[in-house]
């Protein structure tokens, strides 16, 4: 089949959405499906206020039109809700053409944790944005859940996997500093609420990979917590192997990807029980979920290391691009596979 996938998440962002779309596109191509990525390389883009870092392609809609037509696909993905998610919802429906949406990110809560605006209105906004799709793909029957409550219809569960070649207990980057290493990883910003970790009195040495608009404010203010910046590959997975116990101080997250790459490399995870964390997280086996996050963290230093990798292992992106593939809304004037009923998706409420 001939895909679009549609995102205004990709790289050099670093984050699950890319990953996970990454992952997905070489999948597919893997499986001989000829796949198109509509993303903002490329094309003018202005810096998001509040996170340089994101860069938004505006007034694309003429140009990603002529992209379509001479592509001429068989399925739409719309992947994000950004400025080329809407030109491509807007060129949908204007030819009638079925797509479907993912809900990777929960922008209510984002936007609430930096503006005073209720999440009520932003989830009218999504609300609006998904309507239309033959399915939203997210990634946790929790979040499905919290989604349909919230006047979301057609959503199904798109689950996620994780490269447990790369990911793995071996080799491990050795760290010169007193343990137990309690690590992070993941954007250094508000929304992650990673200020909830900083402040835990924990004996060792705190760890956090990745960087962000919070990094310069929270190193300064937490001297003895060591910020090591980006690494990738096989460095990521070093690091991550190298310490004891992953922390995840997140409420908002959809998933939490690096959860599971966490596991991979055999750290139990230490997280709240939240979105994301509930369905990721075996409570007491790969991990512990507490509402004091303090008590996740010593109680998580006490499990099994080799339950966390164990589990990780049942995951793959063979599998999550199999049910990505079985949920896409092909054009009823094309001779392509219809939906499984395995991954039929949830009745409307």
């Amino acid at each position: 089949m001939r895909i679009v996938i549609v995102t205004d998440a990709w790289s050099p962002q670093v984050n699950g959405v890319v990953t996970t779309l990454m992952q997905t596109r070489d999948e597919l191509r893997s499986l001989g499906h000829d796949v198109r990525m509509v993303t903002p390389e490329g094309r003018r883009s202005i810096p998001l206020p509040t996170y340089p870092e994101i860069r938004l392609s505006l007034f694309q809609g003429r140009r990603i039109a002529r992209e379509l037509n001479e592509f001429d696909p068989d399925c739409i993905h719309i992947a994000t809700e950004g400025p080329l998610g809407l030109a491509v919802r807007r060129y949908c429906i204007r030819r009638k053409l079925p797509f479907t949406t993912a809900y990777h990110t929960q922008f209510p809560e984002y936007v609430r944790a930096r503006f005073p605006v209720p999440v009520s209105w932003t989830s009218a906004i999504l609300r609006w944005f998904h309507g239309p799709a033959v399915r939203t793909m997210t990634p946790t029957r929790s979040v499905r859940t919290l989604l349909e409550l919230r006047g979301f219809r057609n959503v199904v569960v798109w689950s996620r996997g994780v490269n447990t070649n790369l990911f793995a207990p071996q080799p491990r980057h050795e760290y010169a500093l007193p343990r137990p290493i309690w690590i992070y990883v993941g954007r250094v910003a508000v929304e992650k609420k990673i200020e909830e970790f900083l402040r835990l009195d924990l004996p060792g040495s705190k760890v956090l990979i990745g960087d962000g608009p919070d990094r310069p404010r929270l190193s300064a203010r937490y001297p003895d917590s060591h910020f090591v910046g980006y690494r990738f590959g096989a460095e990521l997975a070093a690091h991550i192997a190298g310490g004891d116990v992953f922390v995840f101080p997140s409420r908002t997250d959809t998933f939490g990807l690096v959860m599971l790459e966490a596991m991979s490399c055999g750290l139990p995870v230490a997280a709240l029980p939240v979105t994301g964390p509930i369905d990721v997280v075996q409570n007491g086996v790969t991990g512990v979920l507490d509402g004091d996050l303090a008590t996740a963290c010593h109680k998580a230093l006490r499990l099994d290391r080799s339950a966390a990798r164990a589990y990780a292992q049942d995951a793959s992106w063979s599998r999550s691009t199999g049910q990505f593939l079985d949920f896409l809304a092909p054009r009823a004037d094309r001779d392509t596979p219809s939906v499984s009923p395995a991954f039929a998706p949830s009745k409307p409420r």
